[in-house]
């Protein structure tokens, strides 16, 4: 899928399938998922796991080039809508006014039995 005008970031985890960042045109787009610092899942409660998702996003996009303050939008995949108010939480210490335009979307289950949020994010390069 490798194209001139589209850089790939590869994601830190070697067994990884999917890459960190890919960045188009000034535009950067990342999933993430509750990894620690260390590579390792937080399958605990639903605030300890929006913070480890959004540390790993702000990682992955300074790794990149961009910032958290560049982030335009972001869409948010719960398992239970009721961690919505959980989740905001943490969010407001990661993003300030004006907002980032966002979603949040309940889903019956993500990729490991568990994991409780996944952030899809598209930011500008800095």
């Amino acid at each position: 899928m490798a194209s001139q005008d589209i850089t790939f970031t590869p994601d830190p985890d070697a067994d990884s399938i999917s890459s960190d960042v890919a960045t188009f045109a000034g535009i950067m787009v990342s999933t993430q998922i509750p990894t620690r610092a260390d590579g390792s899942l937080e399958l605990g409660g639903i605030t300890e796991q929006s913070e480890c998702t959004l540390q790993a996003l702000k990682v992955a996009l300074e790794r990149a080039g961009s910032s958290m303050d560049r982030v335009m939008h972001l869409t948010i995949y719960l398992t239970d809508m009721a961690d919505r108010a959980a989740f905001n939480e943490v969010y407001k210490r990661y993003f300030a006014k004006p907002w980032p335009v966002r979603a949040a979307v309940g889903v019956a289950s993500l990729a490991v039995e568990g994991m409780r949020v996944e952030v899809t994010a598209m930011a500008a390069k800095a």
